[in-house]
């Protein structure tokens, strides 16, 4: 394992494994040839496996941190798991976002109508609303899409009318919408000034629906399937996979 640099224990100590008072990263050697080096391996991890949690989890070897270089983590590379997350969610090829219970992960595009039918209950998110099974906030996100397709988060926050004194929760709301598949992360990108030029250090995560990226009619192709039946599915391969995996951790993280 490897200790984990200051900004990484402040920002992301909840999902590593603390010794003797010290934060580490799980994972495998610079000299294993199986890790994942590079976006493309990445990218075929996931599309083997179906779906993937981006930090180690209940079950064990579930997870692209264990299947990455402890020592790559935060350091710029080609082969760093935190720099290629960011380039797999640009890239489309894959799904990214805070899928599994508030943590983020990858659905490969084929698994994907999958989670949407299951997630959503069968519910567009107007339906959804339509219903009363969403709350004013979640709409207030929603509706900004029909705007346009991509929003930064820091623009989402401000436009749909969230800060001080006015709707609260915006975090816990964007979650809420990425584990019921109507939001995906699609890019990270810095933040633009009046003049549309980039300025700061970190990158800020752009949003879309799974709809706007890759079409209605492929994101929701399970939709004529019961959800659970879907679920099932789901569930029934995440097992087949990873036999040894306890069964409540398993549909915990599945949701």
């Amino acid at each position: 394992m490897q200790k984990c640099a200051e900004y990484a224990i402040i920002k992301f100590g909840d999902v590593m494994e603390k010794i003797d008072g010290v934060w580490y990263m799980s994972g495998l050697s610079l000299n294993d040839s199986s890790r994942i080096k590079n976006i493309d391996e990445l990218i075929g991890f996931v599309d083997a496996v179906g779906f993937v949690p981006l930090f180690a989890n209940d079950i064990e070897w579930f997870s692209v941190e264990e299947h990455s270089a402890a020592q790559s983590w935060w350091t710029g590379r080609e082969d760093d798991p935190w720099e290629m997350r960011e380039a797999a969610a640009a890239s489309h090829r894959v799904a990214y976002g805070k899928f599994f219970n508030g943590k983020a992960g990858f659905i490969s595009l084929t698994m994907l109508p999958f989670f949407v039918n299951f997630r959503r209950d069968g519910y567009d998110f107007d339906s959804l609303w339509d219903e009363g099974k969403a709350k004013l906030r979640q709409k207030k996100i929603m509706d900004l899409f029909t705007l346009r397709d991509e929003w930064f988060s820091y623009e989402m926050k401000k436009t749909a009318g969230f800060g001080k004194g006015k709707e609260k929760n915006f975090d816990g709301t964007i979650n809420l919408l990425m584990q019921q598949m109507y939001v995906v992360m699609c890019d990270f990108r810095k933040k633009l000034n009046k003049k549309g030029e980039e300025y700061g250090l970190m990158k800020c995560a752009k949003y879309s629906s799974p709809e706007s990226i890759w079409g209605y009619d492929e994101v929701t192709a399970k939709y004529c399937d019961e959800p659970e039946d879907s679920r099932q599915f789901v569930y029934e391969h995440l097992l087949r996979l990873y036999p040894a995996a306890d069964k409540k951790a398993a549909l915990k993280l599945i949701g």
